[in-house]
């Protein structure tokens, strides 16, 4: 639980990725905990919030869940522009996925905030007998483009938590408490007479 007097931070996050590669599922168990075997494609994007507590501070996650469909790409800058955090998806049991994360990567590298905290998650951990895509393979690859890495299963709920707390822990670390208030500064008088306009 939060101390009280801790500052609050809200943060915009948004879910990139593949259509399929569980990004309603990850948000939905994170928020509502809950799973779905057979979720519906989102449309356009969904919106969700949600309030951690943590020592540092208490994080309100403004969360923008990002259809994965090819037709709703041109949106997605709508939805990263101004982000604190992204978590780019992809599905361990798909390759295409993992592929398409590579390119959703560059593009917010290339057009997010600079400071913007991101994690590239291969999702369906449950599903390690149909793995296309190693564990080795996407810490590699978060590891040379400066990505946090971590592996989840929306289904078990698997880093699910962890991932989210993680990720409000680095925002409230690279958000120091700052004063609030006015700074009044006393000025010493000037001993020589000022030039004036009009004496």
């Amino acid at each position: 639980m939060a101390r009280t007097g801790n500052k609050s931070l809200q943060a915009k996050l948004v879910l990139l990725g593949d259509m399929g590669a569980g990004k309603t599922s990850l948000v939905l168990r994170f928020v509502k905990g809950q799973f779905s075997e057979y979720q519906e494609s989102t449309i356009g994007a969904a919106f969700f919030t949600q309030v951690l507590s943590l020592n540092e501070a208490t994080v309100k996650f403004d969360i923008w869940d990002t259809a994965g469909q090819e037709r709703y790409h041109s949106l997605a800058p709508m939805y990263y522009r101004g982000a604190a955090a992204a978590i780019v998806v992809y599905d361990i049991t798909s390759m295409d996925s993992f592929v398409r994360a590579k390119k959703w990567v560059r593009e917010v590298q290339r057009q997010a905030n600079a400071s913007l905290t991101m994690f590239l998650v291969a999702n369906k951990a449950d599903l390690e007998a149909d793995r296309k895509v190693s564990n080795e393979e996407g810490e590699e690859y978060a590891k040379e483009h400066g990505l946090s890495f971590l592996e989840t299963s929306a289904k078990t709920a698997q880093n699910v938590n962890e991932l989210f707390y993680e990720i409000a822990k680095r925002l409230a670390k690279a958000n120091p408490l700052r004063q609030t208030g006015i700074k009044l500064h006393t000025r010493p008088r000037e001993t020589r007479r000022g030039f004036f306009c009009c004496s």
